[in-house]
């Protein structure tokens, strides 16, 4: 097996939201602006110190944490574990690909929303500008495989979506579920696979 370098840092990402900003205001109140808490691996995107309650079928989960900024829909990543909890069952889908997805309800501080579609598991993928496409040798949608090396976990995730753009830092991301399969953590390193 022949890896390509240098290695790829590692972002762990836990169950969170991302809202429009009307439906922000529906659940914190007009004119409302998420407080940024801490930076994320991609450039301009945060934690905000708000969290809201993810209400399912089956169950909730309290204080999940908002990410922002606001975008154009609001849309919930979940881990598979999670959808057991919550009594959903959502598509593995590119961020942002919401059609023909569940709905779940929302509730903030001051109201409730109920999410007609939205809820995804997200698609392990690499974040990544065009300069470093270009050093891997691979382009915009891509599919590549990625080889962990944690000791007694050492493991190959396929299908691994390459997004390229100029607004991207290099970062491979993976759900709870995926890096606790691996014995990942947030900073860890993994490497694309040229052949094996």
């Amino acid at each position: 097996m022949k890896l390509k370098e240098p290695g790829i840092v590692v972002g762990v990402s836990n169950r969170h939201v991302h809202l429009s900003h009307e439906d922000l205001e529906k659940l914190f109140g007009e004119g409302y602006e998420l407080t940024p808490l801490r930076p994320l691996g991609q450039p301009g995107q945060y934690a905000s110190e708000e969290c809201v309650e993810l209400i399912g079928p089956k169950g909730s989960f309290a204080k999940v944490r908002i990410l922002g900024p606001v975008r154009k829909n609001s849309q919930v990543e979940i881990s598979r574990t999670d959808s057991f909890k919550l009594g959903v069952t959502p598509p593995v889908r590119d961020s942002g690909d919401i059609e023909g997805t569940p709905g779940i309800r929302i509730k903030g501080p001051l109201g409730e929303i109920e999410l007609e579609k939205g809820v995804i598991i997200a698609k392990r993928h690499i974040h990544m500008l065009p300069s470093d496409a270009d050093l891997y040798g691979v382009k915009d949608k891509d599919l590549v495989s990625i080889y962990c090396d944690k000791e007694g976990r050492k493991l190959i995730f396929q299908d691994v979506l390459i997004r390229v753009s100029e607004k991207f830092a290099l970062e491979f991301h993976v759900d709870i579920d995926e890096a606790n399969a691996a014995l990942l953590n947030n900073g860890d390193q993994v490497k694309i696979i040229e052949s094996f």
